[in-house]
């Protein structure tokens, strides 16, 4: 689907103007400053489950129990993952330096995630987010989210896609292990600056997780532990991101519209109380983030009023919706863009 013709703003409403004077009323209330202390507190907790998490693992050893573990070791890394996330907008650190250092951590270290891969692909999407030409996220793949994407099927990719909102929950249990061969390809084919380290630090995390795995469970206790935790991360980390954009416009070359427009008309934030925040690493303020990425994690919630007000005020369309309808408004998109 295209953005409709009255969403589209002329260019005598001045929007990027507009942006300027929401700018500054976000900026009025310090809600651009860094965080420190927050972070220094997310970063220790974060830090603490995900260790927490392998040393329960070493303590309950060879058991069948393990497989409940690599259902905790899945939430604490997509918890790290979060902080990567964070790290890579630079909402923990002003210095370019310490942001990188952080995001080779948690990303390539922690979680096997290619920082720069990730920096790439996402800062594509965030300039051009539900864009069919030049949003990665929304490309041509194993789903398909435009009619034209749909056109193209045939055979057994037909099929897939008719059924690919039953099946979206089930695909996302590959979800991890397709991160992971993304990031070992993108050490060939993506420009990134610390190429070696990158490459390097991959290389620590691999050894390192399958040493401490097999060391600890016999072979087929091992290669089950890995299958849930890989399942399980891939799953966790597909359901944090699906909301912010899945089933909302699809822009095509033919919608010209300014930054905020484009942000917001493309973004769906997820209601919920404080918990939904700490699931979800903050992405349910999927419009505020788009239209502040550098802004820290902890300031969305209260930038979230501001922004809807402003929008009100300038009859852009704001979208929110509970975590279960913004589930339910996904697939059925999916479901129907595929028919």
């Amino acid at each position: 689907m295209t953005v409709i013709a009255q969403e589209r703003r002329g260019a005598n409403e001045q929007r990027g103007s507009d942006y300027a004077r929401l700018s500054r009323e976000i900026a009025a209330a310090g809600l651009m400053r860094r965080r420190p202390g927050r972070y220094a507190v997310t970063i220790g907790l974060t830090g603490l489950l995900f260790a927490g998490s392998w040393v329960t693992f070493i303590f309950v050893g060879d058991s069948w129990w393990t497989l409940a573990v690599a259902a905790l070791c899945a939430i604490a890394t997509t918890q790290v993952a979060f902080l990567g996330h964070d790290a890579g907008h630079k909402q923990m650190f002003r210095s370019r330096r310490a942001a990188e250092i952080a995001g080779l951590t948690v990303g390539n270290l922690a979680t096997g995630l290619s920082f720069g891969w990730w920096i790439d692909k996402h800062n594509r999407h965030h300039a051009n987010p539900n864009h069919e030409d030049h949003d990665p996220d929304v490309g041509e793949g194993v789903i398909v989210w435009t009619e034209k994407q749909a056109a193209k099927r045939t055979g057994w990719g037909r099929w897939m896609a008719r059924n690919q909102a039953r099946l979206f929950f089930p695909l996302l249990t590959l979800e991890g292990l397709n991160l992971h061969v993304s990031s070992i390809k993108a050490l060939f084919d993506v420009p990134m600056r610390h190429r070696r380290t990158e490459a390097l630090l991959l290389i620590m995390h691999t050894v390192g997780y399958f040493a401490l795995v097999f060391a600890v469970l016999p072979p087929g206790k091992a290669l089950a532990f890995m299958a849930v935790h890989q399942g399980l991360w891939g799953v966790y980390m597909g359901m944090s991101f699906a909301p912010n954009h899945k089933g909302m416009p699809v822009l095509t070359a033919a919608d010209e519209l300014d930054f905020l427009s484009k942000q917001v008309l493309t973004s769906r934030n997820v209601l919920g109380g404080k918990w939904v925040d700490v699931v979800l690493g903050g992405l349910n303020y999927q419009v505020e983030h788009h239209l502040f990425p550098s802004m820290p994690r902890a300031n969305l919630r209260r930038a979230a009023p501001i922004v809807r007000a402003y929008c009100a005020e300038r009859n852009i369309p704001y979208h929110w919706a509970g975590m279960v309808e913004s589930y339910r408004q996904a697939l059925t998109y999916m479901h129907n863009v595929a028919r």
